[in-house]
C-alpha cells in the first residue's frame, strides 16, 4: 500500500504547478484527466517489463539528481551573495519570542508533524532489502550500502531544505506545494528558464511513481506466490511475463486515491503507513532475534530497534498532530489487505483439504 499511496502523491505532483509552467494554466476539470493518464502511462511501462522499467528509471534518476544539483548550486550561490534570510531557520511561528522550544507544545507538535511527513522522503529504501541476496557477502555489504545511501540522500535533502527555507518564506513554500523547488530556483536565479526546471521536476516525479508502482505490483505478485493473498495476483501475461492482474489492481487503487485526496494528504498518509510498518518491523527484530540461526547475519544493538519502535509509534499516533482523515483512508487500505489475506486463507484451506482427501483416497 505504501507504493500505491506514494505513486498517487507523485501523480498529483505531476499535474500541479510544474506542468502548468510548461503548458500553461489548465482548467480544473483537465487536471484529474492528466493525472489519470499519467498513471495509465506508468501502468503501460510497468506492463512492458522490469528491463524496460529499470532503463527508464536510470535515465530519470540522473535527471532527478541534476534538478537537485541545480537547486543546491543556484540556491547556494544566492545565499552566499546575501539573498534570503538565514534567521528563518531558527524561527518558530507557533511560539512566542521568549518561549523555549522545549516548553512550547505547539512547536513540539510542529516538529513531530514535520518529522512524520519527512518519512515520505525515505520511501523505497525498505524495498532494497529484496535485492540483498544479489550482493556479495550480504551481512557485511548490504547494511553498509544502506546506511551510506540513506546518509547521502538525507544530506542532499537537508541541504536543499536549508537553502529553500533561507530563500523563500515557509508560507510561500507551503502554498507552492508541488512547485516549491521551482519557486526556490526562480527566487535564486530569475534568469534561469523556469520551463527547464519544471520539466526536470516532472521527470523526477515520474521516476518516483514508476519505481513505486513497480514495487507494489511485484510485491503483490510475490505475496500471491507465497499464498499470502489470492492466487489471482500471481497471474502473468503469457507474452510479457509480467503480473498483469497485480498491475491493474495497483494502478486502479492509485487512480482512486488521486481522485479523492490532494497531494499533502497523500504524502502524509504514505508517511503514516510507512511509520506503522517501521514500528512493526522494529518489534519483529526484537522477537525474531531470539531464534538462533546457523549463518552469519547483521545484528543491530538492542537499543536501536527499541528506540526506533517507540519513536515510529509516536510519530504514527494522533499525538503527532495527524488529522482523522489519514487514519480513515489508511485504515481502509489496511482493511483491504486483511480482507485479501482472509479470503486467501479460506480458499487455500479448502484447497488443501480437498487435496488431502484426494491423496488419501
Amino acid at each position: 500500500m505504501l507504493g500505491i499511496t506514494s505513486a498517487a502523491s507523485a501523480a498529483q505532483a505531476f499535474g500541479g504547478r510544474n506542468l502548468e509552467t510548461i503548458v500553461g494554466e489548465l482548467p480544473s476539470w483537465v487536471t484529474p484527466l492528466v493525472v489519470v493518464a499519467f498513471l495509465l502511462m506508468l501502468a503501460t511501462i510497468n506492463f512492458r517489463g522490469v528491463g524496460e522499467s529499470v532503463k527508464v528509471n536510470v535515465v530519470l534518476t540522473t535527471i532527478e539528481l541534476l534538478g537537485l544539483l541545480i537547486v543546491i548550486v543556484l540556491g547556494g550561490y544566492a545565499v552566499l551573495n546575501g539573498l534570503g534570510d538565514p534567521s528563518r531557520l531558527t524561527e518558530f511561528a507557533a511560539s512566542a519570542p521568549e518561549s523555549s522550544i522545549f516548553s512550547e507544545p505547539a512547536v513540539l507538535l510542529a516538529i513531530s508533524s514535520a518529522t512524520a511527513l519527512a518519512f515520505f522522503a525515505m520511501v523505497g529504501f525498505e524495498d532494497s532489502v529484496n535485492m540483498a541476496e544479489e550482493t556479495v557477502d550480504p551481512p557485511k555489504t548490504f547494511p553498509r550500502a544502506m546506511l551510506l545511501a540513506m546518509g547521502f540522500t538525507a544530506t542532499i535533502y537537508l541541504v536543499v531544505a536549508v537553502i529553500a527555507s533561507t530563500l523563500v518564506p515557509t508560507d510561500q513554500l507551503a502554498e507552492a506545494e508541488s512547485g516549491a523547488l521551482l519557486t526556490v530556483v526562480q527566487t535564486a536565479s530569475p534568469a534561469f528558464p523556469a520551463i527547464v526546471f519544471a520539466a526536470i521536476t516532472l521527470f523526477a516525479v515520474t521516476n518516483t511513481a514508476l519505481i513505486n508502482m513497480m514495487m507494489a505490483s511485484r510485491l503483490l505478485y510475490g505475496m500471491a506466490n507465497e499464498r499470502i493473498i489470492p492466487n489471482a495476483f500471481a497471474k502473468v501475461h503469457p507474452g510479457r511475463r509480467t503480473p498483469w492482474f497485480a498491475i491493474v489492481v495497483t494502478s486502479g487503487l492509485a487512480i482512486i486515491l488521486v481522485l479523492l485526496l490532494d497531494i499533502s494528504e497523500l504524502g502524509s498518509m504514505t508517511s503514516l503507513l510507512l511509520l506503522v510498518v517501521f514500528t512493526i518491523v522494529n518489534i519483529a527484530v526484537l522477537v525474531l532475534r531470539r531464534d538462533p540461526v546457523d549463518h552469519q547475519h547483521f545484528r543491530t544493538p538492542t537499543a536501536v530497534p527499541v528506540v526506533a519502535a517507540v519513536l515510529c509509534a509516536f510519530l504514527a499516533s494522533p499525538f503527532s498532530g495527524r488529522p482523522p482523515k489519514e487514519y480513515l483512508f489508511g485504515g481502509i487500505l489496511i482493511l483491504l489487505g486483511v480482507v485479501l489475506w482472509g479470503v486467501n486463507r479460506a480458499t487455500v484451506g479448502r484447497v488443501d483439504e480437498f487435496d488431502a482427501e484426494r491423496l488419501g483416497k
